[in-house]
């Protein structure tokens, strides 16, 4: 990073690592379930061969796998570290365990009809759903939690950047450039009220709005976010996301991520994603040495 001119060219290529452990983890997951269910098919007087188990145990976490980026998407833009977005991830189990569940029955229906050539049956019931369902509550959770333990293994391991002071290195901005001290805004619900902009800890775009999080308060005002960034004192105000602004004063932590990317952790206990497109306008106020 700008701070650390001895930082690797390969700093922002893909991180191997949460690949390689959700790997190994599937593939000893798959393994040792595959040997329980011959295990337990002898016990009730079944003969059933080690490479069939594995398939039908294959096709399951194959599709865990492949549904494994939209939970790390899920985490990382509705962290669980914010009470708020638990019930977001309640909701999103149900689309998990349908998906979870279709895609591992036509992986079967393949693999043993298409390919070995035997019959074989996974009728999508409401009873099979629901069993489906209720493991996959385990699954979610199971998932959410090697993410969260991923990310701060990685922070002890690495080292957990820490916040340099402020570089003074952004042009001062032309004395006839205004920047508005206060807004008006309203709250949702109607009511409208003023908001200092130093109170503010950050913003994110919604639509024709702006949204502005303030001491763990939520104010709209009509205006998009390039438009803000305009407005406001480049010095306290830098973009992160396309979708975000953040307040630097407001700034307590900076981890690394995923793919290059970085995570912001504000005063407020909200976290939002500083990406690779970002970062260098990021660091000219606050330079991260790892």
């Amino acid at each position: 990073m700008n701070a650390d001119t001895t930082r690797p060219a390969s700093a922002d290529a893909l991180d191997w690592r949460p690949l390689l452990v959700w790997a190994l983890v599937l593939g000893l997951s798959c393994l040792t379930q595959s040997y329980v269910m011959v295990v337990d098919e002898a016990r009730h007087g079944h003969v059933l061969s080690f490479g069939h188990a594995f398939a039908v145990e294959a096709s399951s976490h194959l599709m865990i796998a492949a549904l494994a980026p939209a939970v790390y998407w899920m985490q990382r833009h509705f962290p669980l570290s914010q009470p708020r977005n638990f019930l977001l991830h309640a909701l999103a189990i149900v689309p998990f365990s349908l998906v979870h569940t279709t895609g591992m029955a036509a992986l079967r229906l393949l693999w043993f009809s298409a390919i070995w050539g035997e019959s074989f049956r996974f009728p999508l019931t409401f009873e099979r759903l629901s069993y489906e369902f209720s493991k996959d509550i385990f699954t979610y959770c199971l998932m959410i939690a090697a993410i969260m333990a991923f990310r701060h293994w990685r922070e002890r391991a690495g080292g957990r950047p820490a916040m340099a002071p402020p570089a003074p290195s952004l042009p001062e901005a032309p004395a006839s450039a205004a920047r508005p001290e206060r807004f008006a805004v309203r709250k949702r619900g109607g009511a409208e009220v003023v908001v200092a902009v130093a109170d503010i800890d950050w913003i994110e775009a919604s639509g024709n709005y702006a949204i502005l999080h303030v001491a763990g308060e939520t104010f709209e005002i009509r205006s998009s976010l390039a438009k803000l960034e305009a407005e406001l004192d480049p010095k306290q105000f830098v973009r992160v996301h396309k979708s975000h602004l953040v307040n630097i004063t407001r700034v307590s932590q900076v981890t690394p991520w995923v793919n290059g990317d970085w995570r912001i952790r504000l005063r407020d206990g909200a976290e939002v994603n500083l990406s690779r497109r970002y970062r260098q306008r990021f660091e000219a106020l606050a330079p991260v040495r790892t």
